[in-house]
């Protein structure tokens, strides 16, 4: 009996994991951009905290909605791709056939063996085989849109509520300089959590997430200092 080896490997991961990022970097980015652009327009702490949690209940259900429906956009081309692959095993199998041969001829496989191989799978589950040698479709990478909208929305939310808690544990006079200083020390975790999560041992994840949210913190402020009105 052949010995089972079970490995769990970083692309299981995909489902949520760009989706969690995304959301959480959206969260603190957007919300503490936003209140250090209410904050440089000389508004109140108040309206501050008015600001930040309507942007976190309104970027949590946008995050969700965009990446329900963006996801689903892909599981239904997804869907569409299969049924013609099960129409076209219906009616021409031995094309079909052929053409997973192919497949693996162009991977090197001798084409004796290659057809031996493609016979062997078609019999296991034809419409398998075709999913994952001919459209590159598998469990692992299949597009999941309540998966994706709820690690998005989750995210999100977790990510806005780090600059909201600076926001109410320091000073008003503190958080010109307080948020965006721990928005990029929030940033810089992420970057970390987000390098090891997906097996990368790099400095560049880091350097990305936190260089365009510095970037995009400054724009704003600069902006609601320029206008002197709420952003």
């Amino acid at each position: 009996m052949p010995h089972t080896h079970f490995e769990r490997h970083n692309t299981d991961r995909i489902g949520w994991l760009r989706a969690a990022v995304l959301g959480a970097n959206d969260g603190i980015v957007s919300t503490a951009s936003l209140i250090m652009g209410v904050a440089a327009a000389s508004a109140g702490r108040g309206d501050v905290l008015v600001a930040g949690v309507a942007g976190l209940v309104a970027g949590a259900m946008s995050m969700a909605a965009g990446e329900f429906v963006s996801v689903s956009s892909q599981s239904d081309a997804e869907r569409a791709d299969l049924a013609r692959e099960r129409k076209e095993l219906a009616e021409e199998p031995a094309m079909e056939l052929q053409e997973l041969t192919n497949i693996y001829i162009g991977r090197g496989v001798e084409p004796a063996l290659a057809l031996q191989v493609a016979e062997q799978m078609t019999a296991k589950d034809a419409l398998a085989a075709h999913a994952r040698d001919e459209l590159g479709l598998s469990s692992i990478t299949q597009a999941r849109p309540i998966q994706a909208a709820i690690a998005s929305a989750a995210a999100f939310a977790t990510g806005a509520a780090l600059p909201l808690a600076v926001v109410v544990a320091l000073p008003f006079e503190m958080l010109a300089s307080a948020v965006p200083i721990s928005s990029l020390l929030f940033l810089t975790v992420l970057g970390f959590w987000s390098a090891r999560t997906s097996g990368v041992r790099s400095w560049k994840p880091v350097v990305r997430v936190v260089g365009w949210g510095a970037f995009a913190m400054a724009v704003t402020a600069a902006i609601g200092a320029l206008f002197g009105a709420v952003v």
